[in-house]
């Protein structure tokens, strides 16, 4: 074989290596394209409303709208951090409407590792657990020597149970459950260090119950606050 085609054939075979990258790169774009307007139909089959206010952070998509007469937000964030196994796919669902809470009260199931959607590690100080909240629980606030209706929050806990449910954070602002969409495939992940979800789309069903178990706690924390009033 001469050297000319020696070095045509090592340039077709480095184009053809081109072209499947770029292929690549496309047939990634279109499905992030579908997956994201296929989310987007979920989030509006129960927020009718909803329009996309996401800020342009990298893997974080934020819905806002208004269900049941109630402000409220959908979110999904990819958690790539270094720390974990595996990439994750979170969704939060938040109703954001006035809670009566003297400041943050923060949820954490398996507190074992850093988070990206969630500013629990920054909370000062740990809370006494009561009897009902979950066993792996660990709470936490910004305010020292504050009290939370902690028996009300645990008879409103019972998503966490499914094991699925990682965070319940109540604010003076609103109400927040986080919860485990889908860890990335395994086998994409450790070859090409791509995080692909495969099939975790948001399931409206599940969407209508964050925001109901959101809505419902609110509600009696507010309702408590009024009676003792």
């Amino acid at each position: 074989m001469s050297d000319l085609t020696s070095v045509l054939l090592a340039g077709a075979a480095a184009l053809g290596v081109v072209a499947h990258i770029v292929w690549l790169a496309r047939a990634g774009r279109n499905r992030a394209k579908a997956a994201l307007a296929a989310d987007m139909a979920s989030v509006r089959s129960v927020v009718a409303d909803a329009a996309d206010i996401s800020d342009g952070t990298a893997g974080v998509v934020t819905w806002a709208g208004s269900w049941n007469g109630q402000r409220v937000q959908v979110r999904t964030i990819v958690d790539t951090l270094a720390t974990r196994k595996l990439p994750t796919r979170w969704l939060a669902v938040s109703v954001t409407e006035p809670v009566a809470v003297p400041g943050t009260f923060d949820m954490m199931m398996r507190p074992n590792s850093a988070t990206t959607f969630s500013n629990f590690d920054h909370l000062a100080h740990t809370l006494p657990k009561v009897l009902g909240l979950p066993a792996d629980a660990v709470l936490k606030t910004d305010r020292k020597g504050v009290a939370f209706p902690q028996d009300l929050i645990a008879a409103h806990t019972g998503i966490f149970a499914e094991g699925r449910a990682k965070e319940l954070l109540i604010t003076p602002n609103g109400v927040r459950i986080v919860w485990l969409l889908a860890e990335a495939e395994r086998a994409r992940y450790g070859v090409f260090r791509q995080a692909a979800f495969c099939d975790a789309g948001i399931d409206p069903a599940l969407i209508e119950r964050l925001l109901e178990a959101t809505s419902g706690l609110r509600q009696a924390i507010n309702r408590r606050e009024r009676q003792a009033a």
